[in-house]
């Protein structure tokens, strides 16, 4: 195990809390991010990170179940994957030329898949009425990482504008309406 994984774990382990927990009628209440419902996060998910993975690192993934059909058993496949791919060192620690630059698999995965996680943690916690606390080391992390840059961010089109928050707000508060999200707005 190194750091990378480590932290994949821990955050996939809050996600997967919540997705175990979600109740059968919920999965279609809206989210935080316009125009999706619950079973969208895990849609976007089970979507983008196997294709971004197979086309950067030539990495094979299983059948992933439908969202649509199947949340739970999605997330669960593509989670228990890249743990695989996190505890094969050959395969974590081959370098690849990803849009952020040269980088290990495993840091890549770190540095979009983790916190991507992490986010959309709290995005189905909203939704579906669950625990939107998160692990505020990881919190801390993400947030001291993306604030410098800023613009980059907006610009790619991965963030919605920043809401407003007070500068007294706490680190999760400080986050969440750092990547677009009113965490005001009760959901739901």
């Amino acid at each position: 195990m190194t750091e990378y994984s480590d932290r994949f774990i821990k955050v996939a382990d809050g996600f997967s809390r919540r997705v175990e927990a979600v109740p059968a009628t919920a999965w279609d209440n809206p989210t935080p991010c316009e125009g999706w419902v619950a079973r969208d996060v895990v849609r976007h998910l089970v979507e983008w990170v196997p294709g971004f993975f197979t086309g950067t690192a030539g990495l094979t993934f299983p059948t992933i179940p439908s969202a649509d059909v199947d949340p739970v058993g999605a997330w669960s496949t593509l989670r228990a994957a890249l743990e695989h791919q996190l505890a094969d060192e050959p395969v974590a620690t081959r370098e690849i030329d990803a849009p952020m630059g040269r980088m290990s698999i495993e840091a890549a995965i770190d540095m979009i898949v983790t916190g991507d996680v992490l986010v959309h943690t709290w995005d189905l916690a909203r939704a579906t009425g669950l625990d939107e606390t998160l692990d505020p080391i990881e919190v801390a992390r993400m947030l001291e990482g993306i604030e410098p840059m800023d613009e980059v961010l907006r610009g790619s089109g991965h963030y919605g504008r920043r809401v407003a928050v007070p500068d007294d707000a706490d680190t999760q508060t400080k986050l969440i309406a750092f990547v677009g999200r009113n965490p005001a707005d009760p959901g739901r």
